[in-house]
C-alpha cells in the first residue's frame, strides 16, 4: 500500500495534463523571451480579475465554513485544526492584497495597460468554478482547490524562471516584467506558502478509497483543466480589447 500523502497522490495523476498547465506555450514564450508585451498585459488583466475579485470571495467563503463549535475544548484537536485553517486563510487574504498592488506597480513600471480588456471565457470558467466550489462543495474540497491553484501557479512560474535563467537569446520588451513575475512566484517564500497549504490538506483526514478522496481527485483534475484554459493563446490579445 502506498504511503503517499494526498497531495503527492494528486500530483501523480494525469501528468500530461499537469505538464500542459505548467508548460503552456504562453509560459514557454515567457521563459524564452518571445512573449509580446501586449499578451502579457492581457494575461495580467485576467489574473487581476481572478486575484482582486474572485479570490477574496473564495477565501471569505471558506472562512465562513470553518466548523467552529463552542463545545470543542480550546486544547482539543478540532479547535486546533480549525485555528490552523483560519490562520492559513487569513494569510491568503494578506497575500492577495499585496499581490494586487504588485500587479499594478509592475504594470505601471513596464508600461502594461491592464484596462479595457474583454474578460476571457477561461477567466469566467475559472472564477465560476471557484464560486461553485466555495458555495456547494465541502470545506475540504475548497482547501484542496486552493492548494491546487497555488501549486500549479508555483510550478508554472518556476519553469519560466528556470528557462529565463538558461536563455541567452535577445529578449523582447516583456522579459523584464516576466523576470519580476517569475521571481515573485518561484520565491522561497511562495514555495513555503504552497507547502503550508499542502500540509494543511494532508491533515484533513481524507483517506484512500473514500468519497472524500475521490472528490479531492476530481477537484485536482478540474483545477488542472482550468489552468490550461486560463493562459492566453497565440495572437488572442489582438482582438480582445473592448470597443467603445
Amino acid at each position: 500500500m502506498s504511503n503517499a500523502t494526498l497531495t503527492e497522490h494528486l500530483l501523480s495523476l494525469q501528468r500530461a495534463s499537469y505538464a500542459a498547465a505548467t508548460q503552456h506555450p504562453f509560459l514557454t514564450q515567457a521563459g524564452n523571451g518571445t512573449l509580446p508585451l501586449a499578451r502579457l498585459a492581457f494575461w495580467l488583466s485576467q489574473d487581476r480579475i481572478y486575484a482582486a475579485h474572485a479570490y477574496p470571495r473564495f477565501i471569505g467563503s471558506l472562512i465562513s465554513r470553518i466548523p467552529f463549535q463552542q463545545t470543542d475544548t480550546i486544547s482539543g484537536s478540532n479547535e486546533h485544526q480549525n485555528q490552523d485553517i483560519l490562520k492559513v486563510l487569513v494569510s491568503c487574504l494578506d497575500n492577495i492584497v499585496r499581490e494586487i498592488s504588485f500587479f499594478e506597480d509592475t504594470a505601471q513600471k513596464f508600461g502594461m495597460d491592464m484596462e479595457g480588456w474583454v474578460e476571457r471565457k477561461g477567466t469566467r470558467d475559472y472564477t465560476a468554478e471557484m464560486s461553485r466550489v466555495a458555495s456547494t462543495g465541502s470545506l475540504e474540497e475548497g482547501l484542496v482547490f486552493l492548494w491546487a491553484m497555488e501549486q500549479v501557479y508555483f510550478e508554472a512560474w518556476t519553469n519560466v524562471r528556470i528557462t529565463l535563467d538558461s536563455n541567452d537569446s535577445v529578449p523582447l520588451e516583456s522579459t523584464p516584467a516576466v523576470r519580476e513575475f517569475s521571481a515573485n512566484w518561484s520565491s522561497p517564500e511562495f514555495a513555503a506558502f504552497v507547502k503550508a497549504l499542502a500540509n494543511l490538506v494532508n491533515k484533513l483526514n481524507i483517506f484512500p478509497g473514500t468519497d472524500a478522496w475521490r472528490r479531492a481527485e476530481a477537484v485536482w483534475l478540474r483545477v488542472v483543466e482550468l489552468e490550461i484554459g486560463f493562459w492566453p493563446e497565440e495572437g488572442e490579445e489582438s482582438h480582445m480589447k473592448k470597443t467603445l
